[in-house]
């Protein structure tokens, strides 16, 4: 394509050609079709309910060599499976298999994974619909089912 247009009559022909090129941007092309909506496993909300499938063990990327306690677990909503992390120390004895949690965004820079676990964006808030922060303090007793 050759020179952009100038001239007292360009203002049409400058605005196709905005309109044409911002397709060119992802950033504008993911807005624009809400591909994070449609991608995204909660559907836009800021919490989900779901079913603990099993508890597992993911090693930490490097330099380091822990062992992060996490969790599958299976939405209610869409019946999609994503993997959650469980905060604090202990908190693998408090969740067991079938427990109906609740998860949230770990909120890492732009929604994607934070620190040194590649792929778990989310983390456990409640068991039973009780506090998993006051489990692990011990100021509930864990409820039976």
């Amino acid at each position: 394509m050759g020179k952009k247009s100038s001239g007292m009559n360009a203002a049409k022909k400058l605005k196709q050609r905005r309109k044409q090129f911002r397709w060119s941007s992802s950033k504008f092309t993911k807005r624009t079709l809400n591909m994070k909506k449609k991608s995204d496993p909660l559907g836009g909300a800021s919490q989900a309910r779901g079913i603990v499938i099993e508890k597992v063990q993911l090693e930490a990327k490097q330099p380091n060599s822990a062992m992060r306690k996490c969790a599958k677990i299976q939405l209610i909503k869409n019946a999609r499976q994503v993997t959650a992390f469980l905060p604090g120390d202990g908190a693998t004895k408090m969740i067991d298999e079938h427990d109906e949690v609740i998860i949230e965004a770990i909120g890492g820079k732009m929604g994607r994974a934070k620190g040194d676990l590649p792929g778990v964006r989310w983390q456990v808030i409640k068991v039973n619909d009780q506090s998993l922060h006051c489990l692990l303090s011990g100021k509930l007793e864990k409820a039976r089912k």
